[in-house]
């Protein structure tokens, strides 16, 4: 089985049901050919969002069920000092800016635990990073 990291957008496609990507990111995530990770920095920018979709915003309490019915589908990776040292290195070569940061953050989670592809269809936030390929879902 092939380790992959999912990105954010992936997340919020999963509960989305009025997404065009919806059905596709289902399937995806019910591919047995895949181990599922995402990391604790994923999961705050997941709740980050959805507990503030003006007139659709998921409550607090909601927004946690969903993360609980998350990890029967995803590991979720924590930072340790090894991938901050990544993290570090990353960015000393690519030099990003602003939000795009946390993409960096993210891949380093991933590679410190020898996971090089990632699963996102916001592809341009990741195709210039070296280190890691991108999932076609």
């Amino acid at each position: 089985m092939t380790n992959v990291l999912v990105d954010t957008n992936i997340l919020l496609y999963a509960i989305d049901e009025d997404s065009k990507y919806f059905i596709e990111v289902q399937s995806f995530l019910n591919n047995k050919a895949f181990n599922f990770f995402t990391t604790s920095k994923n999961i705050s920018e997941f709740l980050s969002v959805i507990t503030r979709i003006p007139k659709n915003a998921f409550p607090i309490n909601e927004a946690l069920q969903i993360i609980e019915e998350f990890n029967s589908v995803f590991t979720v990776l924590y930072p340790t000092e090894k991938s901050n040292i990544i993290f570090l290195e990353l960015l000393k070569k690519y030099s990003p800016i602003g939000l795009k940061i946390h993409d960096f953050e993210i891949v380093s989670i991933g590679l410190e635990k020898k996971i090089s592809q990632i699963a996102t269809l916001n592809k341009k936030d990741f195709e210039e990073i070296e280190e890691i390929s991108l999932v076609e879902l």
